[in-house]
């Protein structure tokens, strides 16, 4: 049995890191959120201490690592923005460390992270679960034993319909979230980096405070994608069934399905870590320096090869005046 720490108890994706530790047969001892709304411990681990100020929290791990009921690992749901703060934390109180995506904003972020790796001894491991999903360890297989020089036609759609609260919150800031593409993307990002290879061309084609569109080449592949969080650009039929989200990864023509499954692959990802594997800061690059480079480029417009969502007509920001 490892034991767990947890920062960013209070967040959405919490829940699902206290299952895998629970799942896979671990404990939390201590837990730490400056918000207090973690009545989700109780499902979990009820005995777990909690902290809402992270000296307390810092000063209660460092005592832990003198006793019996050392931290192995360190679990990250922060904001996007203190990642790169709390991995280091994690490493310098001697524990592994399993971050949520994105791993940081910035790719030498990641060249500073390998040398407090080295210092410490400890490793630190990102939540690329899709990498893990049934339907996209296939698809892999399927290009691998394909035509080694064939470049395959993929579009990407992925709509989460977000509120007005959403521009008040962190992930509203750019600074801090990294913006649309970074916030939403980057799993998708490396999963199809992960499937069909490298970028060789990256063009971006809008890019705004509620959506992102765009296109690259990779080595198999000619990639259009779109990614929203205005229920505005939702597919008419989607609409008409009363759904707020869109997911749709097409190839050749062809819907490759990974809808379900979601819930179970944070435990299959803490399970892929414990038994000696994960995937660490080298394998997180590809895909922090592609949302990086998005972040950075000025969008073209509808030119060339955009995803045909890009037509939809853009909105204002919901806190502009009229």
């Amino acid at each position: 049995m490892k034991n767990f720490a947890l920062i960013g108890a209070a967040g959405y994706i919490a829940p699902r890191h206290m299952k895998a530790v629970n799942d896979t047969g671990n404990i939390l001892l201590a837990a730490y959120d400056k918000f207090d709304s973690v009545g989700v411990m109780d499902s979990y681990f009820p005995d777990a201490d909690f902290f809402t100020e992270f000296e307390r929290f810092d000063r209660h791990v460092e005592k832990l690592k003198r006793t019996e009921k050392k931290i192995d690992y360190v679990s990250i749901c922060s904001p996007n923005y203190l990642h790169d703060s709390h991995i280091r934390f994690g490493l310098r109180v001697g524990a592994n460390v399993i971050c949520e995506k994105p791993l940081v904003l910035n790719p030498w972020n990641i060249e500073a992270l390998k040398e407090v790796e080295n210092e410490h001894g400890t490793r630190v491991f990102n939540i690329l679960q899709l990498r893990l999903h049934p339907s996209i360890v296939a698809l892999k297989k399927r290009i691998e034993e394909g035509p080694k020089d064939k470049v395959y036609d993929v579009d990407l759609a992925y709509i989460t319909s977000r509120g007005h609260w959403y521009y008040s919150s962190w992930k509203g800031q750019v600074s801090k979230s990294g913006g649309i593409a970074t916030n939403i993307g980057v799993h998708f990002y490396d999963m199809l980096t992960w499937v069909f290879g490298s970028v060789k061309k990256n063009v971006v084609h809008v890019h705004t405070h509620d959506r992102a569109a765009g296109y690259f080449e990779l080595e198999n592949a000619r990639v259009r994608w779109f990614l929203s969080i205005n229920a505005d650009t939702l597919p008419d039929h989607v609409k008409a069934k009363g759904r707020k989200t869109f997911r749709s990864l097409t190839m050749e023509g062809e819907e490759i399905e990974f809808s379900d499954g979601f819930t179970e692959l944070h435990t299959h990802s803490y399970q892929h870590i414990l038994d000696g594997y994960g995937f660490g800061l080298a394998e997180a690059m590809p895909s922090i320096q592609l949302v990086h480079d998005i972040r950075h480029m000025i969008p073209i417009g509808l030119q060339g090869d955009y995803h045909p969502l890009a037509a939809n007509e853009l909105a204002k920001h919901p806190f502009t005046a009229v």
